[in-house]
């Protein structure tokens, strides 16, 4: 009794906190990712071919696997077929460097991607070959997962309690060796207690989780997966639905292919009688799964399908019958509509006599589309101004590609020079060169001179406004000759977008810790709340900031 009273308190609370956010509002957002699922699919396949255009030709076999494995990542959830091309590439490779660590990472990533697309034979085949005693430390969370999703997969396809015994027995042993400060630990913890029905305590620990991760966290829809599975057990439809939405939604986004979210959704919808949208949902799942080809949520999908698609028949042949009856109906009221043309031209007569009325009423119309005239003449000086906005962006723009070029220029200029001393066996002269950093010092200098001035043209107040965000004390001081200090350049960056520290740092060349304390140190000078702090830094130029 105490457990369900402690169990009903959380959910209350979380449904507080949850308030703000409706479930017609989530499931207006599912909607509209569902419309635009194309497009995200279209946004993952431009970032993967971009990935692939960086590709060097002189990799190193280590670096060529590395690569392999990084598109593994990005196609493992999206197309099957692809992650597995890499996959098996990755195992020619280290078939060559005879790296034990290497050929055993790719067949626990190949045994995934064949369980997943129905090759249980191969995938068991591969599992039976690898000598865990052998593995290194660093693999056996991958071996662990490996048997665990084998299980899981198979389970799909031949239904038996001992399978979810085995998938317990490799959730479990998995736990033995994940960090328990990572998230795939807490995870596996939680999917451990839902397991074993504690429900109430993973549920708080699921929606605690949820407050530290993001919506474009690929987590974040396993999070949100696990806390629909909860509301099921628990049998809350409204919660149910909300966060399997939600789980659906973050897998749309993501373009993850592989996901189980639209396949529960769509029976929630089923049970409570929407079958227009259990249809909508249940087609979409299917084809994700044909799109990735992952054999078993084709499986389950088929069970669903039929019987959603029964219903969702019938109902279409209910609407025929009834848009036949609508019709009878609309052929009824035209013949009224006639009759009511006739009484209204009859009616028409009787307007003359207002005809003075509305020659007014279209003077003071005519007074009025001169003023919206005159608006217009406005608005297009308005858009003047902001065509030449656009204009002056664009010249800096190309200012930053002469640089580039200007660069590029001298490195071949440095190159020459650096060959023709080698050519004369100068090597002294050579390693003078090379040890003296006084190049790339004035090469940095004037980068960076360039990017003040250039960012101050484009954002003129950017000074003036960024300490107006600072308390009066800590304002930034520039000294004589000055246009922008590292604390400045550092949120001039932000301003452009570059929010990554590891990317600021590289630019501006200090380390990563300085770059974290230099935005600390600031974010604590703030007037205004330090959460928001770098948001209005990004807005500067946008608005007025009022503190």
């Amino acid at each position: 009794m105490k457990n369900s009273f402690l169990f009903f308190f959380t959910v209350l609370i979380c449904f507080t906190v949850n308030a703000s956010e409706s479930t017609d509002d989530i499931l207006s957002k599912l909607n509209l990712a569902l419309k635009n699922k194309e497009h995200y699919v279209q946004l993952k396949e431009e970032r993967i071919l971009n990935f692939k255009k960086i590709k060097s030709d002189n990799l190193t076999k280590e670096q060529e696997y590395n690569y392999n494995k990084t598109l593994y990542t990005e196609y493992q959830k999206f197309n099957s077929d692809s992650a597995i091309f890499y996959v098996k590439k990755n195992l020619k490779i280290a078939s060559e460097l005879q790296n034990p660590e290497f050929t055993a990472l790719a067949n626990l990533q190949l045994v995934n991607l064949y369980s997943s697309s129905g090759k249980y034979r191969e995938s068991e085949a591969i599992l039976k070959s690898i000598n865990k005693s052998k593995l290194p430390v660093s693999l056996l969370p991958n071996y662990y997962v490996a048997y665990r999703e084998f299980f899981e997969h198979y389970a799909a396809n031949s239904y038996d309690v001992k399978y979810l015994h085995q998938i317990q027995k490799y959730r479990d042993s998995l736990l033995t060796v994940l960090d328990p400060n990572t998230l795939n630990f807490k995870i596996a913890k939680i999917q451990q207690g839902m397991s074993k029905k504690t429900l109430g305590d993973s549920q708080r620990k699921l929606m605690a989780l949820l407050k530290n991760v993001k919506e474009d966290d690929p987590q974040y829809a396993m999070i949100t997966y696990l806390l629909g599975n909860i509301y099921e057990a628990t049998h809350q439809t409204e919660l149910r639905k909300k966060y399997f939405a939600l789980s659906a939604t973050a897998d749309l986004k993501n373009a993850n292919k592989d996901n189980a979210s639209l396949q529960e959704l769509a029976l929630v919808f089923y049970e409570i009688g929407d079958v227009d949208m259990a249809y909508k949902l249940t087609q979409s799942a299917i084809e994700d799964a044909l799109y990735c080809n992952v054999q078993f949520r084709t499986l389950l999908m088929s069970e669903v399908y039929s019987i959603i698609n029964t219903v969702y028949l019938e109902k279409e042949a209910k609407r025929k019958t009834e848009l036949q009856l609508y019709l009878i109906c609309i052929s009824l009221l035209s013949v009224f509509l006639i009759l009511a043309i006739i009484y209204v031209y009859k009616q028409m007569k009787k307007v003359s006599r207002i005809r003075g009325e509305l020659f007014e009423t279209s003077q003071k119309l005519a007074e009025l589309n001169q003023n919206i005239t005159e608006t217009n003449k406005q608005l297009q000086e308005r858009n003047a101004q902001l065509s030449e906005s656009n204009h002056i962006k664009e010249e800096y723009i190309a200012h930053f590609f002469s640089l580039c070029s200007t660069y590029i220029n001298k490195l071949e200029n440095y190159r020459i020079i650096l060959n023709k001393k080698a050519t004369a066996k100068q090597f002294d002269e050579i390693y003078k060169m090379l040890k003296s950093t006084t190049l790339v010092d004035n090469e940095l200098e004037e980068l960076y001179k360039n990017f003040d001035i250039i960012f101050l043209n484009l954002y003129p107040t950017f000074v003036k406004d960024f300490n107006a965000l600072l308390i009066k004390e800590e304002q930034i001081v520039l000294k004589q000759g000055e246009l922008l200090n590292t604390e400045l350049r550092i949120f001039a960056l932000i301003r452009l977008g570059i929010t990554d520290s590891v990317k600021i740092a590289a630019f501006l060349r200090y380390s990563l810790s300085t770059i974290y304390n230099y935005r600390t140190r600031a974010r604590n000078k703030a007037a205004v709340s330090r959460n928001d702090f770098e948001e209005l830094v990004m807005k500067i130029g946008l608005i007025t900031l009022k503190i």
